[in-house]
């Protein structure tokens, strides 16, 4: 915040801190763009936090005709097994399918009108064909197997829990990304270190807001240059800015009209559409999994999921059209939803609402799409540009988790030729954060765990460090040893997964703005449904020190994240008098 505050001008603003915002952010920083970027929550807070956790070539959109998209899609998913494998890893996955020729003349319909039309079930046929197209696209650069179709005798073999009238299960890999928050981090970290550490070329500060077009705050001999100029809120002090560059990014993801409105020129490109997802604790259902994500048609045709992930199993997602001016969160209707859908492959197990830890909702940030049904507009992305008084604007429409690498350096393209600049380099094979040097072996893993194991670290805490951060987990490990810190590192009383001292990193390293960063977006505490009372007075109390929390900003704080918990979560965490 202080870099953006100090100099106040930059060759390209980008307003969005997810992670196609971000990403751009990297890619334009190793350019040696001048670039800053502000967010007025929290990075990967919106959209991109709650996703379906997966990096996939989105089989199903062969259906609508996306064939750029999915080949796009699958290239990504392969170049992110190899550059970011800290947080990116394979995914075993099974369609249990119950009918063999089901749909073969519904199909060309559904792909002609892009509409559902009368649910009729996609067989065997269906989806071995798509499923052979999707090796197609995934044979250049593919280090994952192509797929096997099972019988049914075969797959009750492999998974016994499955629904007793399933004729076939083919079984593919996509992958999945169990820590989306912490990779956002290390790409925006590598666009921070790109930058320079003095040379405040790249600068990025969440809880910072967009304001208005045009500065009125008497601020603008504060560094600023020519082009456009915006008004700038920082969410924590209240302190009003002017800032100005010579581009606007907008990567604000379903919010992109709202932005554009709040810049004076009023757009109608989004039409996201929610999707929830429940987060349970049901080792049964767990088991049932196998290890693998169930992927299927449910009964109304929409695509869904149940993924383990670690000891907790998500299950997921809605598709509705969103309504901007309400909070996204999961519904009972959707939870009943998720519940009938597990009936659908597992009749024989229950689930009731005691089980679920967690909860979370997201907009989509699709195109407007108007007569369109939800589950057939495109994914695929476009960038919307307008001239402005001072520069250009670019929108970005749509995006998907999986292609941010390749949609950042398209859109950085259209922003470096608005700069009259050339690409240094590509980010296609450079390493991500914490991949790189990762162990490309559980041995090596296995090495690198024992290789950092200490008389006050065991292998779990090291696991767990190398989770979390990847390789960057070395430069925690220097920070916790440090000799010249005064008080000793100590693992907190109401989790062994987090120390004194790791706290005091993130909070040196990761601008946590609240309390509630870190439960949800700087550990997966929240998604397992693990904070307690005591966890959240005792990260407070820790982490006043570093950032400056008195008493009253230590009450606000824990109450704040209590009520982030119950609203937008489902959780309800019992505050214990500190």
């Amino acid at each position: 915040m202080q870099k953006l505050r100090t100099r106040r001008h930059a060759q390209v603003l980008i307003i969005g801190g997810g992670i196609n915002g971000v990403g751009t952010f990297r890619d334009l920083a190793l350019q040696g763009v001048d670039v800053a970027l502000v967010e007025r929550g929290d990075y990967c807070q919106g959209a991109s936090g709650a996703s379906s956790h997966m990096i996939h070539g989105g089989i199903r959109y062969l259906e609508n005709g996306e064939f750029r998209l999915v080949q796009e899609s699958v290239v990504e998913r392969n170049r992110l097994l190899r550059i970011a494998p800290h947080y990116v890893k394979p995914l075993q996955t099974t369609i249990p399918i119950f009918s063999t020729f089901s749909g073969v003349l519904a199909a060309p319909m559904r792909f002609l009108t892009h509409k559902q039309g009368k649910h009729t079930e996609r067989g065997a046929f269906l989806i071995k064909l798509g499923l052979s197209m999707y090796d197609f696209f995934s044979r250049d650069g593919g280090t994952v197997p192509r797929h096997q179709f099972r019988g049914r005798k075969r797959a009750l073999a492999e998974l016994p829990r499955l629904h007793p009238g399933i004729k076939y299960a083919a079984t593919y890999f996509d992958a999945s990304v169990h820590n989306p928050e912490r990779l956002t981090l290390d790409v925006l970290q590598d666009g921070e270190k790109a930058g320079g550490a003095d040379s405040h070329l790249a600068r990025a500060s969440n809880y910072v807001s967009l304001v208005s077009m045009g500065g009125s705050t008497g601020n603008a001999s504060a560094g600023t240059g020519t082009g456009t100029t915006v008004q700038l809120r920082d969410e924590l002090s209240g302190e009003v800015f002017d800032f100005t560059a010579d581009v606007i990014v907008n990567t604000t993801g379903a919010w992109v009209d709202l932005t554009n409105e709040v810049m004076g020129a009023a757009s109608s490109f989004m039409g996201g559409t929610k999707g929830s997802h429940i987060v349970l604790d049901h080792p049964e259902l767990l088991a049932a999994c196998n290890g693998r994500e169930i992927f299927f048609e449910h009964t109304d045709g929409r695509i869904v999921l149940i993924y383990p992930m670690g000891d907790r199993v998500l299950v997921g997602t809605t598709d509705v059209d969103a309504d901007m001016a309400e909070d996204a969160v999961c519904t009972e209707a959707e939870i009943d939803y998720f519940f009938d859908l597990i009936g659908h492959v597992f009749p024989d197990i229950t689930v009731d609402r005691g089980q679920i830890v967690y909860t979370f909702s997201g907009v989509r940030p699709l195109p407007k799409h108007d007569a369109t049904q939800p589950g057939f507009v495109s994914r695929d992305y476009r960038i919307e540009r307008r001239a402005g008084a001072g520069g250009a604007v670019l929108s970005l429409v749509g995006g998907k988790w999986t292609t941010f690498r390749a949609l950042a350096e398209h859109l950085s393209n259209d922003v470096l030729a608005e700069l009259g600049m050339e690409r240094k380099l590509s980010t296609a094979k450079l390493a991500i954060g914490g991949g790189a040097g990762f162990p490309d072996s559980e041995d090596g893993v296995q090495r690198w765990i024992k290789a950092h194991m200490s008389a006050g670290r065991d292998a779990a805490r090291v696991t767990g460090l190398l989770t979390r951060y990847g390789t960057r987990a070395e430069e925690v490990i220097r920070f916790l040893d440090d000799a010249n810190a005064g008080e000793a590192d100590r693992l907190l009383h109401s989790t062994r997964e987090l120390s004194t001292r790791e706290l005091e990193f993130m909070a040196a390293h990761e601008q946590i703005g609240h309390l509630v960063d870190v439960l949800i977006r700087r550990t997966s505490l929240a998604f397992r449904g693990l904070v307690t009372g005591e966890l959240l007075n005792e990260i407070a109390d820790i982490l006043s020190g570093p950032l400056g929390w008195d008493a009253a900003r230590r009450a606000t704080e824990i109450s704040h994240a209590q009520e982030v918990l119950q609203r937008f979560h489902g959780v309800r965490v019992h505050s214990l008098v500190a």
